[in-house]
């Protein structure tokens, strides 16, 4: 008998095709659709901001996409998370976002701890009107470092979110904690 390994070490690989590519909006289409909302000054205004917790309103995204957007009060984030297989975009609307990201495609399943590689972390601030396309391997955590200022973002996926994997960070190690489901989000 052999057990599921429990550990493994994450580097760089190249992105294989994968199957939602060929069907819906692609990465750019969901780009130029987030920065078009996040220039919207009516439909972002009218996101009601808690200082407390993120809020969001769900949008309907071009081609079947569904999209989110956002606000970010003073001090929070995102923790590190996947889109479940789906290619997104995202832009800030509002203040500025950091996200950090990996540049490595994680296994999907069979694992519960991943070390990462010394060269998998990217670092990138978005500002109003910037934005930021991703495929679907991409692993991610979306900060508002600010101590005074909330921040909107407008985010699309393709196809719409069937699950979210929830990471927790130590150094180099990864730890899978928990896969939430839409009906979290609705």
């Amino acid at each position: 008998m052999t057990d599921a390994p429990s550990a493994t070490t994450a580097v760089r690989t190249p992105t294989p095709p994968h199957a939602a590519d060929t069907f819906g909006p692609t990465a750019s289409e969901l780009l130029g659709f987030v920065r078009r909302t996040a220039a919207d000054a009516d439909l972002i205004a009218s996101l009601p901001l808690d200082p407390e917790g993120r809020t969001w309103i769900r949008l309907d995204g071009p081609g079947g996409s569904e999209a989110w957007i956002i606000g970010w009060p003073p001090g929070t984030g995102t923790g590190w998370h996947d889109h479940g297989g789906s290619r997104g975009a995202f832009a800030a609307a509002a203040g500025e976002l950091t996200e950090q990201s990996l540049a490595a495609q994680l296994p999907t399943e069979g694992w519960k701890t991943l070390e990462l590689a010394d060269d998998v972390d990217r670092e990138r601030r978005l500002s109003d009107g910037r934005g930021r396309a991703f495929g679907p391997h991409h692993v991610h955590q979306v900060l508002n470092t600010s101590s005074d200022t909330h921040a909107v973002s407008v985010h699309a996926y393709y196809p719409p979110l069937p699950l979210m994997r929830r990471y927790s960070r130590t150094g180099p190690v990864l730890r899978l904690e928990e896969v939430e489901r839409p009906e979290v989000w609705a």
